[in-house]
C-alpha cells in the first residue's frame, strides 16, 4: 500500500503509514481509475511495459568500460553485478556528468564501484506500475532495474513509461 500522504510503500493491510502515520484503513483497498491511464497505473504491472534487456558490467570494472559498453549499447544506465550476477549498483550517463567528467582527470582506468550508485531503487516484474512510477518520482529516476530474487532481468526508464501512458491516451 501506496501512503497517499507520503509516498511511502507499507506492507500491503497497514493500517496506517510506518513513515509518517498516515491512517490507511479507510483508503480504499480496490481503487478504480477514472480513464484508462489511471486503470494502467493502478492495476498494470511491470511487466506490462516489457522491460529492455539491461546491459550489465562487473562491479569490479571501470570507468572506462562502463563508458565503452553505455556507448557500444546505445544505453544511459548499466547494470553493476557482483561475482554472483546479483544486483550491486547502478552506473548512468548522469553519474558521470555530475561525479566525473570535468571532476576527474583520468578516470578510464578508476574503479566503476567507487562511482555508481550502490543499492539501487528497484522493481519487480509483478510490481504495480504506479510504485514503479512513485519510486521514479520520488526518487528522481530515469531509469529503475527491474529484479527477480536479487538479480537484474531488465530495466525500464522514463521513456517506457511516458510511451506506454501515450499509447493509452491514443486509444
Amino acid at each position: 500500500m501506496i501512503c497517499p500522504s507520503c509516498g511511502h510503500v507499507n506492507v500491503p493491510g497497514a493500517d496506517e503509514c510506518s513513515q509518517c502515520l498516515f491512517p490507511l484503513a479507510s483508503v480504499d483497498a480496490n481503487p478504480t481509475g477514472q480513464d484508462a491511464v489511471e486503470e494502467s497505473v493502478l492495476h498494470d504491472l511491470v511487466r506490462k511495459l516489457k522491460p529492455k534487456p539491461m546491459v550489465t558490467i562487473p562491479e569490479d570494472g571501470t570507468l572506462g568500460l562502463a563508458l565503452d559498453r553505455m556507448v557500444e549499447h546505445g544505453v544511459g544506465a548499466l547494470l553493476v553485478v557482483d561475482k554472483n550476477d546479483k544486483l550491486a549498483g547502478i552506473l548512468t550517463e548522469r553519474d558521470y556528468l555530475k561525479k566525473v567528467i570535468g571532476l576527474i582527470d583520468d578516470y578510464a582506468r578508476l574503479p566503476l564501484r567507487d562511482h555508481m550508485t550502490r543499492d539501487p531503487e528497484t522493481v519487480t516484474p509483478d510490481d504495480p506500475l504506479g510504485l514503479a512510477v512513485q519510486k521514479m518520482d520520488v526518487g528522481g529516476y530515469r531509469h529503475l532495474p527491474v529484479v527477480e530474487d536479487g538479480k537484474p532481468v531488465g530495466i525500464i526508464s522514463v521513456r517506457d513509461v511516458i510511451r506506454h501512458l501515450t499509447r493509452l491516451c491514443n486509444t
